[in-house]
C-alpha cells in the first residue's frame, strides 16, 4: 500500500519558518518525482514545489527564494523548508509523487499518490 504521509503544520507568525516532511512507504522513493501544492480554504489547489529523482527543483513563482524544496533518498522522504511566512502562505499543504518522466510537476494531473495534507496557518 503506497502512502504519503505530512508532517510539520502548525500555527506560527509572519516572518516565521516551518519545515514540513512527507515520509513515504510503499514505493521506489528514488524513481519517483515528488512535489508540493497547497490548498487555502475557498481555493483551488494550487503548486507549491517539486523535485525531480534527479534532485532537479521547481518552484512556483510565488515562492521562489522563499521556500525551499528537497529530499532524502535514503529515508524516503522530502521536505519543505518554508521560511519568511506570511498570512497568504496559510493552507492545507500536501505532497504528492510523480511516476512519470516527461510531465510537467506543476501539472496535478502528473501525480498518482497524494498525502492527507498538513494545515499551515500563518497569522499577522
Amino acid at each position: 500500500q503506497v502512502q504519503l504521509v505530512e508532517s510539520g503544520g502548525g500555527l506560527v507568525q509572519a516572518g516565521d519558518s516551518l519545515r514540513l516532511s512527507c515520509t513515504t512507504s510503499g514505493l521506489t522513493f528514488s524513481s519517483y518525482a515528488m512535489g508540493w501544492f497547497r490548498q487555502a480554504p475557498g481555493k483551488e489547489r494550487e503548486f507549491v514545489a517539486a523535485i525531480n529523482w534527479s534532485g532537479s527543483t521547481y518552484y512556483a513563482d510565488s515562492v521562489k527564494g522563499q521556500f525551499t524544496i528537497s529530499r532524502d533518498n535514503a529515508k524516503n522522504t522530502v521536505y519543505l523548508q518554508m521560511n519568511v511566512l506570511k498570512p497568504e502562505d496559510t493552507a492545507i499543504y500536501y505532497c504528492a509523487a510523480s511516476p512519470r518522466r516527461g510531465s510537467s510537476l506543476a501539472q496535478i494531473s502528473s501525480y498518482g499518490y497524494w498525502g492527507q495534507g498538513t494545515q499551515v496557518t500563518v497569522s499577522s
